[in-house]
């Protein structure tokens, strides 16, 4: 029987689409995942308010008994009305849409202000003063509800503009981050108060103040607007005069550079590149870490912090080192950044992946065709080059010249022995007690019940050896015999092949087990002499296996054996 596929009636619908509001509230305070994207946010928005006072503290408060974190952001900008306010606690409701010239956009940033317990708004623009408060915005979220907000509105006699945000409870009142260090830092690299156009002839906001007080300060410090760069010497002549072998340590140059993309010449960009020294940098910033100098918590390493950013709104968003880094680590030695109007930012502003691939890729043409190459490429990086070569080549020099006073003290402070009008060095390392050894097998080849073939020296010491000073070579069974100043319990070497182990000394104790590499186990034996002319010997003992390692303890074994003792050299010493 065949089946219809003809439809007996067709009806047709729309579906529009719904947007889980809490939800969305939810996944975007969480997608600022570190806890300082508040304060950037916040100078961002006291910026696009026109603001050229910014006051930003920490404290911790005392409520009901609890420690609660308090955090309170402040600007002399143009405010807010009810429209405004509107727009700040919605989510994707920016007024700035559009406006070229404002930092926000998206209708995202404040957001991350909901990770709190309460969050207080006092603002006024004109005579109209609006006080907004939210409580427990985080809880109610995942109570799947959206936060209520309480306005109140007062019109004031008298005009005045401004903003105060007064947050509680953030973050689950985790501060660890919150210190002055931490936030200055952060200030000066991540926000738009750090921002690099002041070298782009883009003064308008020069006169910007922020006034910051972190969790341990106790006062507020007055912050000036702009990105913290030193001051350039790249003088080589003269820094290696005065810096001699730390003359590299010292160099700095500055290159500003503005132009428009190759594929998209609608797009402009501007870049400053620094090539510093470390020691320039640790000159202007206390948060790198270094030998010798305890640095604040949150420090990090020329590694983990320079090299170069890109960036929009002259904030930097994302290092971009893979970009140069052909040869190495050679992006430690740049302080840059490069600006672009066009970059596309993800939603919490970590990241320029948003972009096309195409832009980018211009982009990156730009850093490396137009400003790393023409850098590594220019006088000023030969001279770098030049002083840095010199530097090490007068570095050798010196450690040349302090190994050599470090040699003859210790010639002067080493113990000496005479054997058949020779002199003995006690040995203090491994490569000692083989110089040794070949002296007293030159001096007296029977010495040893073994005769050397070759040595080696790739991996540590050892030698080739017949067992008998009688066999020709070609009927010999071969072994190793390794050296070691201290022999210890955990032998690094194999036990397979091993005809002897001679050491200056070892404190391992008769019955001790010793593990070679294989963790093959030996027993240590060690057999007092029982006549005259005879010396104490140690061998490491497998019971299945008939050959027995002799162990030689040279410090032992020559006085015992041959009457060699050593003392310390006197200062009329007139052997060599």
């Amino acid at each position: 029987m065949e089946q219809s596929n003809e439809a007996i009636e067709a009806v047709e619908f729309t579906i529009r689409p719904k947007v889980d509001e809490t939800q969305e509230f939810i996944e975007i305070a969480n997608d600022f995942s570190n806890p300082l994207e508040l304060v950037r946010e916040a100078i961002s928005n006291s910026f696009d308010a026109k603001a050229n006072k910014i006051w930003i503290s920490f404290q911790v408060i005392r409520e009901y008994g609890e420690s609660i974190l308090q955090i309170i952001i402040k600007d002399n900008g143009r405010g807010m009305d009810i429209e405004g306010l509107q727009s700040f606690f919605d989510l994707g409701n920016s007024l700035r849409r559009g406006d070229n010239e404002s930092i926000g956009e998206k209708g995202h940033g404040t957001k991350v202000y909901l990770n709190s317990k309460s969050i207080e708004v006092i603002t006024r623009k004109g005579k109209e003063k609006h006080t907004a408060r939210v409580i427990e915005p985080y809880k109610t979220l995942y109570d799947r509800q959206i936060p209520i907000v309480h306005v109140t509105k007062e019109i004031q006699d008298v005009s005045d503009y401004g903003t105060e945000v007064i947050i509680r409870g953030y973050n689950n009142n985790r501060r660890d981050k919150f210190t002055h260090e931490i936030l200055k830092d952060y200030i000066n690299w991540y926000t738009k108060f750090g921002s690099i156009e002041l070298h782009f002839d883009k003064n308008e906001l020069n006169n910007t103040k922020l006034y910051l007080k972190g969790l341990n300060a106790s006062e507020y410090e007055e912050l000036s607007f702009g990105h913290v760069f030193p001051l350039e010497n790249h003088d080589v002549n003269k820094l290696f005069d005065e810096y001699t072998i730390n003359a590299p340590e010292y160099y700095c140059k500055k290159i500003v550079k503005v132009g428009e993309l190759k594929n998209f010449p609608e797009i402009k960009y501007e870049a400053v590149f620094y090539i510093e020294g470390n020691k320039v940098k640790q000159s202007y910033n206390n948060m790198l870490r270094r030998r010798g100098y305890t640095a604040p918590t949150g420090s990090y390493t020329v590694q983990e912090r320079y090299g170069i950013w890109l960036c929009k709104d002259y904030i930097p968003i994302q290092r971009k080192n893979e970009w140069i880094t052909y040869k190495g680590s050679e992006y430690t030695k740049f302080h840059a950044f490069l600006n672009c109007q066009d970059l596309r930012l993800t939603a919490n502003r970590g990241s320029v992946e948003n972009t096309p691939q195409e832009i980018l890729n211009d982009i990156k043409q730009v850093v490396y065709d137009e400003m790393y190459s023409k850098i590594i490429e220019s006088d000023d990086w030969r001279q770098l080059e030049w002083l840095e070569e010199e530097a090490d080549g007068y570095r050798t020099t010196e450690k040349e010249k302090k190994d050599f006073d470090w040699r003859k003290d210790k010639i002067n402070k080493s113990n000496i022995a005479f054997y058949e009008g020779h002199t003995l060095v006690q040995p203090e390392r491994e490569s000692g007690v083989f110089a040794l050894t070949i002296q007293l097998t030159t001096i007296n080849p029977v010495i040893f019940p073994f005769q050397i073939l070759d040595y080696d020296t790739h991996a540590g010491i050892d030698v080739i050896v017949k067992g008998d000073h009688t066999t020709p070579i070609y009927q010999s069974k071969l072994f190793y015999v390794e050296f070691k100043n201290f022999l210890k319990n955990n032998f690094n070497h194999s036990f397979v092949n091993l005809h002897s182990i001679i050491c200056w000394d070892t404190d391992i104790k008769h019955g001790d087990i010793i593990e070679d590499i294989n963790r093959e186990k030996r027993k240590m034996i060690i057999l007092a002499p029982t006549q005259q002319g005879e010396y104490t010997k140690y061998f490491l003992d497998e019971p299945r296996n008939p050959h027995k390692i002799e162990v030689f303890v040279l410090k032992q074994y020559l006085k015992e054996k041959l009457n060699i003792e050593f003392r310390p050299r006197n200062s009329t010493e007139v052997h060599t």
